[in-house]
């Protein structure tokens, strides 16, 4: 189930909606261009601002819509451990295939109060679990310490590692050996996370070139590192051009422009700076994209 190329899907929203339809054409694009799991309401899903109604709706529709084609890996993380089962709890009810959560932001707990908000979680709701580590957006970094001490409770499976640190990468593998998937959750370092035995990406970048992310995880996985390679380079600009501002700011905007959504944030997101709303429209143009 965790392994290769899984999207973090985008949230549309239309006059302050989330749009559905929206929603389920870019699940079918994904499907459609070999992509390997849909992660719904992640941090490029903008859950922060999602009600807890809204939250709900998402995963089920999206569950519904995916119809069992590709894993659905809800995201249900929060700062509160409360309010983390409460929607991991729902994510289960739902028949969500694992749940993704994010370490608790802004309260920045120790290592242990990691432990412990992850092992109750675990013991509370009987599904897996992925974990996800992203420090430029919480204020802590789950060491690989921490992580192997989690990869002893049974339905822990699986880490987004979004440190974008190769180092820590490789420790928490060493440490964990088999029993933890590691996923990259930085698309630049997708192809080098494989290298050093990674399972996969969940991915910003999915969302506007699907085939080509899974392309390089199954080059990878077949041995042909060539191919792999040349996908690494032919996306490493188009990886920056979607964190040129705060995701998923560029990487919504740009499915805009493809036709697929519309380019609607909500408070406090915002629409792209022009300048770097040129760029973006020059580097989906070299690309083929629109």
């Amino acid at each position: 189930m965790f392994k290769g190329s899984m999207v973090a899907i985008v949230t549309p929203f239309k006059n302050g909606k989330v749009d559905e339809k929206a929603l389920g054409d870019l699940i079918e694009f994904q499907i459609l261009n070999g992509t390997d799991g849909i992660v719904p309401c992640g941090t490029t899903g903008e859950s922060a601002t999602l009600s807890y109604e809204e939250h709900n709706r998402v995963i089920e529709f999206t569950i519904e819509s995916v119809k069992r084609r590709v894993p659905v890996i809800a995201g249900t993380g929060s700062n509160s451990t409360d309010e983390a089962i409460m929607l991991t709890r729902h994510a289960k009810k739902a028949k969500a295939d694992a749940a993704l959560l994010i370490t608790p932001y802004y309260n920045k707990p120790t290592q242990e109060g990691l432990y412990r908000h992850y092992k109750k979680i675990a013991e509370d709701v009987d599904i897996p679990l992925v974990l996800y580590n992203v420090p430029g957006r919480t204020g802590v970094n789950m060491l690989p310490q921490t992580v192997a001490r989690l990869s002893e409770i049974k339905n822990i499976v699986a880490i987004k590692e979004a440190t974008g640190s190769l180092q820590q990468i490789s420790e928490t593998i060493q440490l964990c050996g088999e029993r933890i998937a590691i996923l990259s959750g930085d698309d630049f370092t997708a192809l080098p996370t494989y290298a050093v035995g990674g399972k996969g990406v969940i991915s910003v970048t999915a969302n506007i070139i699907p085939k080509d992310m899974s392309a390089m995880w199954d080059a990878f996985e077949k041995g042909d590192l060539k191919e792999a390679n040349r996908l690494h380079y032919k996306t490493f600009n188009l990886h920056g051009l979607m964190f040129c501002e705060t995701n998923p700011i560029p990487v919504k905007t740009a499915l805009s422009l493809m036709g697929k959504c519309t380019a609607e944030f909500r408070l406090p997101l915002c629409p792209m700076s022009d300048a770097n709303l040129e760029k973006l429209k020059k580097g989906l143009k070299e690309y083929g994209l629109i």
